[in-house]
C-alpha cells in the first residue's frame, strides 16, 4: 500500500477541508467523529489504483477517491439512524451521540460535497457514473428494507440487495479510476467487474463475520444482524433447509421479532446443522476469485498486485 501513501494522505487532507463548515459547527463535529473512528479507506484506496495503473498522472484520481469516501461516509450516516445502531467501528454511532436529525442531515451535506467534488473533475461520464451510483445504494438499500425480514426472501434478492447496497459503489470507485486516465474501454469495463466482484464478496463476509467473527475486530456486537433481524445469506440457507419446527423459529424471531435469552445460540446451531457459514464462506471466496480473474487483461504491476491482495484479504478476514 505505500505506492498511494502521498495519493492517500492526499485524499484525507482533502476530506477534512471539504467535510469542514463556518456555518454549522456540528457538521465538522459528526464527519469527525466517523473518520477518527478509523475504518480501511477501501473504496478511495480503490479509485486511486485504478486509475494510476491505467496510466493518469492529473490531480483529479485525489477529488474522485474524496467522492467515494463521502458518499460511503454519507450512507454510513444514515444506514446508522434506519438500523437503529449503536455502535460503529467499536465506537458509539453519531445518531446516538448526536440525534437522528444530526445523522441525517449531515450525511446529506456529505452526499452534497461529494457532487461538489465530481463536477470540479470536468468529465460527464465520471459524473454519470457515480451519480448512478449514489442512486443504486439508494434503491438497495430500499429493497433491504422490504426483504430484510420476509422469510420468502431468496438468495437471488439477497444478491440484488448487496449488488446495490455495497457493490455498486465499489464498481464505480473503480471504473471511475479507469474513466479519469481516458483508459481502453475493456480495461475500464475489467475494472468495474473487479470492483462489482470485490463488493458481493466483501459484503457477504460482513455478513458471516456477524455470525462467526470476534467482537474487537468488528466493531459491533456478535449477532446484531439477528438482533436487528436482517435476513442475510448465512440465515436464508438456514430458512431453505428448515423443517416446520425450524421455521417456526426463523418466523418468531426474524419475522415477529419475538426473540428471547438463548434464541442466538439456537440460531447459532442452526446455522451449524446446515453448514450454512461454510457455504457462504466458499461463495465470498468465490466472487473474490471472479474480482481477480475481472483482471487478467490489465497489465501486470506492483499496484495491481495490490488490488489482487485486496481481493485476498477481504476474504481473509472470515478464514
Amino acid at each position: 500500500m505505500s505506492l498511494l501513501n502521498d495519493e492517500m494522505n492526499a485524499v484525507n487532507q482533502l476530506i477534512g477541508k471539504r467535510m469542514a463548515s463556518e456555518n454549522a459547527p456540528r457538521i465538522p463535529e459528526v464527519t469527525k467523529h466517523l473518520v477518527d473512528a478509523g475504518g480501511k479507506r477501501l473504496r478511495p484506496l480503490l479509485t486511486l489504483a485504478a486509475a494510476k495503473i491505467c496510466g493518469y498522472d492529473g490531480p483529479y484520481h485525489i477529488h474522485l477517491a474524496a467522492t467515494v469516501e463521502f458518499i460511503h461516509t454519507a450512507t454510513l450516516l444514515h444506514d446508522d439512524v434506519v438500523d437503529e445502531s449503536a455502535q460503529r467501528r467499536g465506537r458509539p454511532t453519531a445518531n446516538l451521540l448526536w440525534d437522528n436529525q444530526s445523522s441525517v442531515l449531515v450525511g446529506d451535506y456529505l452526499f452534497s460535497r461529494s457532487f461538489q467534488l465530481m463536477v470540479e473533475t470536468g468529465n460527464l461520464r465520471v459524473l454519470d457514473i457515480l451519480a448512478n451510483a449514489s442512486a443504486t445504494i439508494a434503491e438497495g438499500e430500499v429493497l433491504q428494507l422490504t426483504a430484510a425480514q420476509n422469510l420468502k426472501t431468496s438468495e437471488d434478492t439477497y444478491f440484488k440487495v448487496i449488488r446495490g447496497k455495497t457493490a455498486a459503489l465499489f464498481s464505480a470507485a473503480t471504473q471511475v479510476g479507469g474513466v479519469i486516465a481516458n483508459a481502453p474501454e475493456n480495461h475500464i469495463e475489467a475494472l468495474f467487474d473487479y470492483g462489482d466482484a470485490l463488493g458481493i464478496s466483501f459484503q457477504i463476509v460482513d455478513d458471516l463475520l456477524d455470525y462467526s467473527g470476534v467482537a474487537a475486530s468488528l466493531g459491533k456486537n456478535i449477532g446484531d444482524d439477528f438482533r436487528e433481524r436482517k435476513l442475510t445469506l448465512p440465515v436464508i440457507k438456514a430458512v431453505a433447509n428448515a423443517t416446520p419446527d425450524e421455521k417456526q423459529f426463523w418466523e418468531r424471531v426474524i419475522e415477529k421479532g419475538k426473540q428471547s435469552d438463548g434464541d442466538l445460540e439456537t440460531a447459532l446451531s442452526l446455522l451449524d446443522k446446515y453448514n450454512c457459514l461454510e457455504d457462504t464462506k466458499e461463495q465470498a471466496i468465490a466472487y473474490a476469485s471472479q474480482a481477480k480473474s475481472a483482471l487478467t487483461n490489465i497489465p501486470d504491476s506492483e499496484l495491481k498486485d495490490i488490488l489482487l491482495e485486496l481481493a485476498d484479504f477481504v476474504v481473509s478476514r472470515a478464514v
